[in-house]
């Protein structure tokens, strides 16, 4: 453990003008408020956080945030109150000691409600002052480094996990690589220990072999640069056990088929320098294609500068290396921390931008589990670089699409995005985009975000935008559905029932506003019988002759699948057809054929009489279709469907002979006139055997095994 005067020391030698009185106070302070409160290492508590100070100069921190690190664990594990950090050591420690305190006390449901309320709380406070998030980081890597102390396993796994998902990468994207590497491989032995045993035994078997080869490669590569006239300090390290893990993972090879376990660094004294290593590099061996990235030209979001590269050494040995230049080096090994000035601005420092798309993820995300899905995307660690049409550089994660790229322009821009155009091509916006991309987007102010983008968008900011609209465009078509719904029980009661008495209704449920009152009886989380009770207090339900027949059907016309309402996908009603809605509590109402089977298998739900509504347009329907085995068939069919302008969304093969073939054939059509039309044409056709509507039509394992989409 670090003594009192060793701390001071520490402080002093970058900071000669610090103030050792307020240091030492602190110091003792904190030893005071543990007192006797021991680790599980047996250790006395007051350890911990002059560890984590300690780290901090490390940083070459300022004052502030060692005296901060000193405190972090007081206000939640002693009598100490904010108010008393404030008075004895000023506001501005008590502010950041208030944004790094755990919050260990919150209480949630669920594992996930309580890591998501942290997580909430920790973004807001270092949105406020990223130093919060330094102390943070130092404070979860030193208990990573006890974690084995911990007696229960699933405690050390619960925190392994969460350090591998959320504090590994939030060192990453401010490019404190030093803090990721160790708390990814502490996490990785706790998350993997048998992986992590096998792989540092064969590291270890491996470095009794050939102690002397990383040494051997990194002479000759020296020995190569002199020779260019390049003065550089060449040095080579073996990969953490975590890394070589990821890479047998996403490369599918076994530990022995990995060439690549050493990598080796060559610092430079100038960024100019950097490049003609690398040109003596690939003078002398020859490079491995797709393994060459340029991070000084285009760097990572957090900052981080260098190349990298990878050359087949004496012909037959892959061998990474990274050439930097020595002020990218210090920048690089503890990134926003290494250069740490944003006081001297009034602007946020650029590195910590990418903290802004975590907030604004933050106030869009509902629930626990969505705000850390989001979360975890938005710090995603592989990433790809694409450009917009004025060079504008923005990364991404692997595996994002158009859609990705224009909510990271701007959310606006995200919401009205219709089309795409990549490297000047028009493509779908689902596309997945590649290194190098010049993007786009092609937008409409009638446009808005659609469901569907849920199944292809890569990013947590994207994701949490759409989910947003889709809740709050559920949220009115539920309220709009529940004043239908409301309508239709008042006209089921003995008199008329005013405004005055759905304004007491309201109060007497409890709820905050008439529209949330019609959310919930839209979402059927609310009983008629309870309603009426609530509106005409002493109601007797058994004053109503027939509960069920007001004699109006409720439109759904204008109202959105999926959000209000959601259609059956066991009959595939269509405009046209007669429908009758299913009210199942807390789910949007089913939409049914009046004759579909699910009607007759007892589901307990209430039944409300619905109406497509004047106008009402487009569906999709099914069809079972029997064609005769010969070429062409198949062709006509799509031919009658084309002349018909009717879209195939999904066709299946459910069984074929030697006479026949039979398909189902999901089918966009207008309504049900258009439906019977198709029907006629194909009926007509000498190609067709037979074809009908189907109205249930699940398929059967074998069924499911031919199955093919278009």
């Amino acid at each position: 453990m670090i003594r009192q005067y060793e701390l001071v020391e520490r402080v002093r030698a970058y900071h000669p003008d610090v103030d050792e009185d307020r240091l030492n106070r602190a110091y003792v302070y904190t030893v005071k408020m543990h007192g006797t409160q021991k680790r599980a290492s047996g250790d006395p508590y007051f350890s911990h956080p002059v560890e984590v100070a300690g780290l901090m100069t490390d940083l070459r921190m300022d004052e502030d945030t060692i005296i901060t690190a000193l405190l972090h664990d007081t206000v939640e594990d002693t009598l100490t109150t904010i108010e008393d950090v404030e008075d004895k050591f000023g506001g501005e420690v008590a502010r950041l000691v208030d944004g790094v305190t755990k919050l260990s006390k919150i209480e949630a449901q669920t594992e996930d409600e309580r890591a998501a309320e942290n997580l909430r709380k920790f973004l807001l406070a270092i949105s406020d002052d990223i130093r919060v998030l330094l102390v943070k980081l130092a404070d979860r890597l030193h208990n990573m480094r006890t974690l084995h102390f911990i007696g229960n396993e699933e405690k050390r796994r619960r925190i392994a996990r969460e350090t591998m998902d959320i504090y590994a990468p939030l060192a990453e994207r401010i490019g404190m690589y030093e803090f990721m590497h160790e708390m990814q491989l502490l996490a990785f032995e706790q998350l993997e220990p048998d992986a992590y045993k096998t792989i540092a035994d064969r590291l270890a078997q491996i470095r009794k072999k050939g102690e002397t080869e990383v040494e051997a490669i990194s002479q000759t590569i020296k020995l190569a640069m002199m020779e260019a006239d390049l003065n550089v300090q060449v040095s080579g390290r073996e990969k953490h056990p975590y890394s070589i893990w990821r890479k047998m993972q996403e490369r599918h090879v076994a530990f022995e088929q990995l060439t690549d376990i050493n990598a080796f660094r060559i610092i430079t004294e100038t960024e100019g320098d950097c490049y003609r290593v690398l040109g003596a590099l690939h003078k002398r061996w020859q490079m491995v294609p797709g393994r060459f990235k340029d991070f000084i030209s285009t760097p990572k979001r957090n900052g981080y500068r260098s190349i990298h590269t990878t050359i087949m050494f004496d012909g037959n040995m892959r061998v990474e290396v990274q050439i930097r230049s020595r002020a990218m080096h210090d920048a690089n090994e503890y990134g926003l921390a290494a250069h740490w000035a944003y006081k001297q601005s009034d602007k946020a420092d650029g590195q910590a931008g990418w903290i802004r798309d975590l907030i604004e993820i933050l106030e869009t995300s509902h629930g626990a589990e969505e705000l850390l899905e989001n979360t975890r995307m938005a710090m995603y660690q592989d990433r790809i670089f694409a450009f917009s049409p004025k060079g504008t550089l923005h990364q991404l994660p692997k595996g994002s699409t158009p859609v990705d790229f224009a909510y990271a322009v701007h959310t606006d821009l995200g919401d009205k995005s219709v089309g795409a155009k990549v490297n000047g091509r028009h493509v779908p916006l689902r596309t997945p985009l590649v290194n190098g991309d010049m993007v786009e987007i092609l937008k409409s102010d009638a446009q808005v975000p659609q469901p569907s983008w849920l199944n292809f968008v890569a990013t947590g900011k994207a994701r949490a935008a759409i989910r947003r609209h889709v809740r709050l465009q559920e949220r009115d078509e539920l309220i709009e559905i529940g004043r239908d719904l409301y309508n239709d029980i008042a006209t089921r009661m003995p008199g008329k029932v005013g405004k005055k008495a759905l304004n007491a209704a309201v109060k007497r449920l409890d709820y905050q506003s008439e529209e949330d009152l019609m959310y919930d009886v839209g979402a059927g989380t609310i009983a008629d019988i309870a309603l009426m009770e609530a509106l005409v207090p002493g109601f007797d339900a058994g004053e109503t002759a027939d509960w069920g027949a007001s004699g109006h059907a409720i439109s759904i016309r204008g109202l959105t699948p999926g959000m209000g309402y959601q259609l059956g996908e066991c009959c595939h009603p269509i405009p046209g057809d007669r429908i009758v809605g299913l009210r199942i509590e807390g789910k949007p109402v089913e939409v049914h054929t009046i004759d579909c089977d699910a009607l007759a298998s007892g589901i307990d739900a209430d039944w409300v009489d619905l109406s497509w509504g004047k106008g009402s347009d487009g569906g999709s329907a099914r069809l079972r279709v029997i064609l005769h085995n010969r070429p062409g068939t198949l062709g006509e069919v799509a031919g009658i469907f084309g002349f018909h302008k009717a879209n195939i969304l999904h066709l299946r093969l459910t069984s074929r002979d030697l006479d026949f073939h039979s398909f189902e054939i999901d089918l966009e059509v207008h309504d049900l006139p258009h439906l019977m039309r198709i029907i006629s044409a194909l009926r007509a056709s000498e190609a067709v055997a037979n074809a009908d509507r189907v109205y249930d039509a699940a398929p059967t394992k074998t069924e499911e095994k031919q199955e093919t989409h278009v």
